[in-house]
């Protein structure tokens, strides 16, 4: 495999990437290349939302081609056009062969909840400390207990101590990682759910291999009211759900809310008011969690 390294401006990002993937490019990238310089330049945006610009102003993209041919010739094609004035090529060069496999794996550690409670990939022995497990490898659906979001819903969980007795609601599941963790806690009668079949069906697997029991399906499947409804997805859709949400939360129990930022706290307390009156119970890295009581 050979990567084509160019230089380019960010006006120039989104025609270059059009035109590299029209020249059958394997995968492309696009990174600041003032990164861990003085002119580095941070851009924020929210998960699952568009990035607010294409680039940097000095845009570095890779694309990867299967050999030198193909990458050599979307050199000269790209040289070659209008467009790529104020561009620059850097060069062509072979990718080293890599075991991609052991590579990703390398990324993924076990993730500590609290000291005794830890989410580990099935590569991974659990560390010794560890009396609760949930074993999760990276899939297709959001949730492995690398975002801050998913840690502190599950220190919410493990906080809440015995779920036994408990009905518990994990609206917009992903993975399963959240009902899967009640289930390590006590529960017995879970409903997983989620807009997305392969959420779903991922759900179903990661529970099979840990060995716990839960009812996973589309929304609709979520009946009746819960004494614990957690759902980590992120704020507008939390708003425009908050009457269905707090209709699910039995009297006395708990409403566990998550993917909002800091600075998004009193939208969704005023989301939520006519309901129930939400609080900032956690933070970490900008993020927080909000909870109320029935």
């Amino acid at each position: 495999m050979f990567e084509l390294r160019l230089l380019a401006p960010e006006t120039k990002i989104e025609i270059l990437g059009e035109a590299l993937d029209a020249l059958d490019a394997l995968s492309i990238s696009v990174e600041d290349a003032d990164a861990q310089t003085e002119a580095e330049q941070a851009l924020f945006g929210e998960p699952g939302m568009p990035p607010p610009k294409a680039g940097w102003e000095r845009s570095r993209v890779i694309a990867q081609f299967p050999d030198e041919a193909a990458a050599r010739e979307a050199a000269l094609v790209l040289s070659a056009q209008d467009f790529f004035e104020g561009c620059e090529l850097v060069g062509v060069a072979e990718v080293p062969e890599q075991d991609w496999v052991r590579l990703t794996q390398s990324q993924f550690a076990p993730v500590e909840i609290t000291p005794e409670f830890w989410i580990v990939p099935t590569w991974h022995e659990p560390p010794s400390a560890a009396r609760q497990v949930i074993r999760l490898d990276p899939g297709l659906a959001f949730g492995t207990g690398t975002h801050p979001t998913t840690r502190m819903c599950l220190r919410w969980i493990a906080g809440a101590g015995d779920l036994s007795g408990h009905r518990v609601l994990d609206y917009g599941c992903g993975s399963g990682i959240l009902a899967i963790g009640a289930a390590k806690f006590g529960a017995t009668d879970i409903d997983a759910v989620d807009i997305d079949e392969a959420a779903v069906e991922s759900t179903r697997l990661n529970a099979q291999a840990n060995h716990v029991q839960l009812k996973a399906g589309l929304p609709d499947a979520a009946r009746g009211q819960y004494g614990v409804v957690l759902a980590n997805i992120l704020a507008t859709p939390l708003k425009v759900l908050a009457p269905l949400l707090c209709q699910h939360v039995a009297a006395g129990g708990s409403l566990v809310l998550a993917g909002i930022l800091e600075r998004q706290a009193q939208e969704l307390q005023e989301a939520y008011a006519p309901y129930l009156a939400l609080s900032v119970s956690d933070s970490e890295d900008g993020w927080i969690l909000m909870t109320a009581r029935a």
